[in-house]
């Protein structure tokens, strides 16, 4: 692994000079994590790998995305595994810097604002967690210029908001996403996961199959599909809901009672003191 910023880009300009003479320049993807990667994150590296030549997989817990630098630090890291993990891969660049190289300025950075959907959802109890968020995705943008990223659509609202960044700022990448792996639970596979009790496990089971239970009921309305949601979760004391909302894909914004087509349901709670958000697609009749 790579820890500097004049290291990334002497391993890119070398992994792109080469190319054989007479050939088109490799393509590059990116593929952006907090670290302590699992399986999940190999399906994203396995996208990268598919659609381009070269792949870089950065490892960065991003402090911008947490409300302090105490909160950043307690988030779990496994560097060793993860540098095992990516040399199993065949990860052609990993970069793993500390806060200070990636972000010299600290909380004080210039900052790339997700304005107000930024604010909703996720944003809602986290309201400085998107704006962190794109400006380091911006930040390693600059740095890679791949060709294309890779994200998992665990986190919808954050694919929507990076396209949308994309778009405005006129990036010249393609956003590509890979669906949200999960254990014979139901749960998204998450570093998260695996700091819960049995207890709290079977507990947070429930908000992958309150999705399941929206999604079946979606022939009879959006009411209908969030009643069936909640009635999945109802007399579940360990989990605490955050927001539960049926969005359209266009816009990101809640759909009205007619809506009909395709949504995303978005669930997100607390359970045994940790955050999980998840996400289906519904088809409203």
């Amino acid at each position: 692994m790579i820890s500097t910023v004049a290291e990334l880009r002497t391993r890119l300009a070398q992994a792109r000079a080469a190319a054989p003479t007479g050939r088109p320049a490799p393509t590059v993807a990116l593929v952006s994590t907090l670290g302590a990667l699992h399986d999940g994150h190999v399906d994203l590296v396995r996208l990268a790998r598919e659609r381009a030549d070269i792949v870089v997989v950065s490892t960065f817990v991003n402090p911008l995305r947490f409300r302090t630098t105490d909160d950043a630090a307690a988030y779990p890291t496994t560097p060793s595994v993860d540098r095992a993990l990516l040399d199993s891969l065949g990860v052609d660049v990993a970069f793993a810097p500390a806060a200070a190289e990636l972000l010299p300025a600290g909380f004080a950075t210039t900052r790339i604002s997700a304005g107000d959907l930024g604010l909703r959802y996720e944003g809602r109890s986290r309201p400085y967690y998107f704006d962190g968020l794109l400006t380091v995705e911006a930040l390693l943008f600059h740095l890679v210029r791949p060709d294309v990223a890779v994200y998992g659509e665990r986190d919808l609202q954050r694919v929507f908001l990076v396209r949308r960044m994309v778009r405005d700022l006129a990036f010249d990448i393609d956003v590509a996403t890979v669906p949200t792996v999960r254990s014979d639970d139901g749960l998204p596979l998450s570093s998260r996961v695996a700091l819960l009790d049995d207890d709290d496990r079977r507990a947070a089971a429930r908000l992958p199959a309150a999705l399941e239970a929206a999604a079946s009921t979606a022939d009879r309305g959006v009411d209908a599909c969030i009643a069936a949601a909640q009635s999945t979760l109802m007399g579940e004391a360990r989990i605490r809901l955050d927001y539960l909302s049926v969005v359209d894909p266009d816009t990101f914004l809640p759909v009205d009672e007619g809506h009909a087509g395709r949504a995303h349901m978005l669930i997100a709670a607390t359970v045994g003191g940790h955050r999980f958000v998840d996400n289906t697609d519904i088809y409203v009749h």
